[in-house]
Formats: structure tokens, C-alpha cells, sequence
């Protein structure tokens, strides 16, 4: 137990680490960009340098050089360098090298206008350097023209930038450690927001209410409101079963009374004909128990209005309705009852159930055999009015008191004066199943003096709907 707890993921540990490892990386960029800064700085400042010291070569060779040499005093002060050799150079346009390093020579082309100091890049004995270059005009020959250079290594610029990086990086990482320090302290707090929700609902034994919105993060209420919907769907599917029960012991104590009054009828009496008419009466109430539990079933299926996907598909039911309604043919020729169809030959697309259409249709024609008496015509129709398909069955029996049309569809009601047995059920089954498929049920006067029309309207799809 103790192996899983310690498996298992925190969100914490998820959390810090999704702040720590881009502050590493933040910490790697940011040392980069030191780097690159320092290195920048230190180029500018030594640039500067060999500027001044150009500057200062070309002084001294207008003032203190008569011969246009170059003191050894100076040479070495130019040329010093602890890890490596700088270098200098005067070069002549008339004369060539006048003194210093001859592979130090600016390039052509450097200086276009004016005798301002150039500053290029150079490659001698495979080191790098960094030159700074400055024409003057030759103090002895007033037609003549001297380029005087100086350049130097990158190790200062380089051993510089570094001193800096290692300078700052102590900083830096004081700086993403505090950071990470106060992320830690901030998601430790803020985890402590759910001990109120955590403790909340622990102290809940069989209380379902929602949590709801009130002092929950806003970063916590997706998942609250995804646990209301849950306990939503449980408090909907614990009523759905405390109906089927208080239905299926409101149903079957009829049925069961009677079993036991003519089980007993058959235990006490010896005569052959009480006993067959107690065997069948019991029989009739074992049929009308199963008849009973079935539509309990069936309606209990139909009441869950839940759409799933894959629960419904494109249905044609120009060529399902008329497959539906012909496997009752022999029960209604049985019931000396006419049963035909009327609808259109185009399509008539809806999006539905195969199977729960199946079980509103059985019920409908159930409550026609069962109500419309001996030698009924009853007729299933279908057919189109605008942007909705009606599914009508009606029959020329009876029919319904006006009184009582407005109750037909709840549960357990049946006409008062019905000599026909039944629980009341059908048309609750039809009504809920209709509910799932976003359709209206009515109920009308089939005929002027008698008969009763059930209409089913069904929202139609496009043929564009269907296709994708």
C-alpha cells in the first residue's frame, strides 16, 4: 500500500517541476546572454583601445620619430601581451615597411574617406587579432602617405567576457533559487485551497447536491462542475430506480394478491373445476405480472434521456415504419382487427433508434388491439408537413371521453370504465421515447363520434446532415 501511495503522481511535484525546469533553462539562456553582452563590452572597450593606441603610434611618429623609426621602448610597449604577442606596423605607400610586423598590413580598399581609424579582423600565424589601422600623412615627405597599425589578441576579450559571466551566474542562480523557493511556497498554499472541498465532500455520507461555484478556485471549477454532472446523472439514475421499484410494487401487488387468493382457491377445494378456473385465473395473472415487468423495463429504458454517441443514427422511416408494422399483421388478423399503412414513397429521414422506435410502435399498436374492439380498422401513418415527420396511429373504435385525452401518456392511467385489463404503461412508454427523440406526442379524436389518433412529430434532418 504504501509502495503504490509513493507511485503515485503528485500534482505538486508536477507542478514544481513544470516551474523548475524552464527557470534551469531561463538560468542557461540568461548565462548565454551574459556572455554575449560581457563579450560585446569587452569588444567595444578594447576597440577603443587599439583606437587610442593607433592614435598614439601615429603622434609619435609625427613627433618624437625624426627617422621614422620606432623607439625599442615603444616597440616593446606596443608588442606586450602576458599570454600572448600583439603587433604593430608602419607601412608606406612610396617605401613599403618602415617598421613593425610586415604580415600586419591593412587590407586594400580599408580606408575610403577620411583618415579616420579602421578597425578589421586579421590572421597571422594562425592567431587570431583584432587591428586597428589610421593613415597619416608621412612627416618627411609631405607626398608620401603612412598607414600605422596596431592589433592585438581576443585572449583579454574573451578571459574578460568570462570574468563577468562568473561574476553574474552566483546571482543568477541566488536569484532562480529564491524563485523557485517562492513558487514552491506558492503552490503549497494554494494546493491548501482544496482541503475545504477535500474535507467537504469526505463529510458527505449520501447527500448528492451539487458542490457548486461558490469558494472554489477558478482553476478547480471545470473539475467541480464535471463532479456536479456526475452527481447529476447519479441522482437521475437513483430516482430512476426508486420509481421502477415504487412502480414494480405498485404494479405487481395486484397480480401477486390475486396468485395467492387462487392458489389457495386450488389447495382447499378437491373440485376438478374450482381448481381449473383457479389454474386459470392464476395463469391470467402470471401473463399479466410478465406483461407488467416488461413495460416497467421498458419504460424505465425509455425515461433515461441521456443521449450517448452511437446511440442514434440517420433512420429512413419511410422503409422502417411499414417493416415495423408488418410483424404485427398476424396478432391483428388473430384480433380480427384490419391494420394498414399509409405513407409516402420518398424518404423521410430522422435521427433516431431503431430499437426504441420499435418499442413506441409495438406499444401503439398494443393500445389499438387491446382498445379498439373486434372488427377495428386501424391504420399506421406517416407522412411530412414542412420541417417535421408525423408518425400517426389511429383507430375507429371507441376512443377516448374528451375528459380524459389530456391524461393520456402518465402512468398507471387508465379510462375509467375500460373492461380491458392493462397497467396503464403504453402510452408512457410512447410519451418518454418520444421525449429521447426531441418529439411531440398529441393526442385527437380520430373520428367525429369515435376513434383515437396518436400523432408522433418528429424534427426532420437535411439529406446534407445526413451525408456528413
Amino acid at each position: 500500500m504504501n509502495q503504490w501511495r509513493w507511485g503515485r503522481r503528485s500534482l505538486r511535484t508536477r507542478l514544481l517541476t513544470t516551474v523548475m525546469v524552464p527557470l534551469m533553462a531561463l538560468l542557461l539562456l540568461n548565462s548565454l546572454i551574459t556572455y554575449v553582452g560581457a563579450l560585446f563590452y569587452a569588444n567595444h572597450v578594447h576597440d577603443r583601445n587599439l583606437i587610442d593606441d593607433s592614435l598614439t603610434l601615429m603622434q609619435m611618429m609625427a613627433t618624437e620619430s625624426p627617422d621614422g623609426r620606432v623607439s625599442r621602448q615603444a616597440q616593446f610597449l606596443l608588442e606586450y601581451e602576458p599570454q600572448e604577442h600583439n603587433d604593430f606596423s608602419v607601412f608606406s605607400r612610396a617605401h613599403g615597411l618602415i617598421a613593425g610586423n610586415p604580415s600586419l598590413q591593412p587590407p586594400d580598399g580599408l580606408f575610403k574617406e577620411g583618415n579616420e581609424a579602421q578597425l578589421y579582423d586579421v590572421q597571422i600565424d594562425n592567431h587570431a587579432l583584432r587591428a586597428a589601422s589610421i593613415q597619416m600623412t608621412n612627416p618627411h615627405d609631405a607626398s608620401d602617405l603612412l598607414e600605422v597599425s596596431v592589433a592585438e589578441t581576443l585572449h583579454d576579450r574573451r578571459t574578460e567576457a568570462r570574468q563577468i559571466l562568473l561574476l553574474s551566474i552566483p546571482a543568477q542562480t541566488l536569484l532562480i533559487f529564491a524563485a523557485f523557493l517562492l513558487v514552491w511556497l506558492g503552490v503549497r498554499t494554494g494546493l491548501r485551497q482544496l482541503g475545504p472541498l477535500t474535507t467537504q465532500l469526505a463529510n458527505r455520507e449520501h447527500d448528492l447536491a451539487p458542490i457548486g461555484d461558490e469558494d472554489v478556485p477558478a482553476e478547480i471549477l471545470p473539475l467541480t462542475r464535471t463532479v456536479d454532472d456526475l452527481f447529476g446523472r447519479l441522482r437521475d439514475m437513483l430516482a430512476l430506480h426508486e420509481r421502477f421499484i415504487a412502480d414494480a410494487a405498485h404494479q405487481l401487488r395486484t397480480p401477486l394478491a390475486g396468485l395467492s387468493v387462487h392458489a389457495e382457491r386450488a389447495k382447499a377445494s378437491s373440485d376438478p373445476a374450482t381448481i381449473a378456473d383457479a389454474l386459470h385465473h392464476i395463469q391470467r395473472l402470471i401473463q399479466r405480472a410478465n406483461r407488467t415487468s416488461n413495460q416497467l423495463l421498458a419504460l424505465t429504458r425509455a425515461q433515461t434521456t441521456t443521449h450517448e454517441a452511437g446511440d442514434s443514427e440517420p433512420l429512413n422511416l419511410a422503409i422502417l415504419i411499414p417493416e415495423l408494422a408488418g410483424q404485427r399483421v398476424h396478432e391483428a388478423i388473430a384480433a380480427n382487427i384490419d391494420l394498414g399503412y399509409d405513407g409516402p414513397s420518398g424518404p423521410l429521414w430522422i435521427d433516431g433508434d431503431r430499437h426504441r422506435l420499435q418499442e413506441m410502435l409495438d406499444n401503439l399498436i398494443d393500445n389499438g388491439l387491446r382498445y379498439a374492439g373486434n372488427g377495428a380498422l386501424m391504420t399506421v401513418v406517416l407522412s411530412r408537413h414542412g420541417d417535421d415527420i408525423c408518425l400517426a396511429v389511429e383507430d375507429n373504435g371507441p376512443g377516448v371521453p374528451p375528459a380524459w385525452i389530456e391524461r393520456l401518456g402518465e402512468r398507471f392511467f387508465r379510462v375509467p370504465g375500460s373492461a380491458e385489463e392493462g397497467s396503464g404503461l403504453g402510452l408512457a412508454i410512447v410519451q418518454r421515447i418520444a421525449e429521447w427523440h426531441g418529439a411531440k406526442v398529441r393526442y385527437f379524436a380520430a373520428g367525429v363520434k369515435s376513434g383515437l389518433r396518436v400523432e408522433i412529430v418528429f424534427p426532420a434532418i437535411r439529406e446534407s446532415d445526413r451525408l456528413v
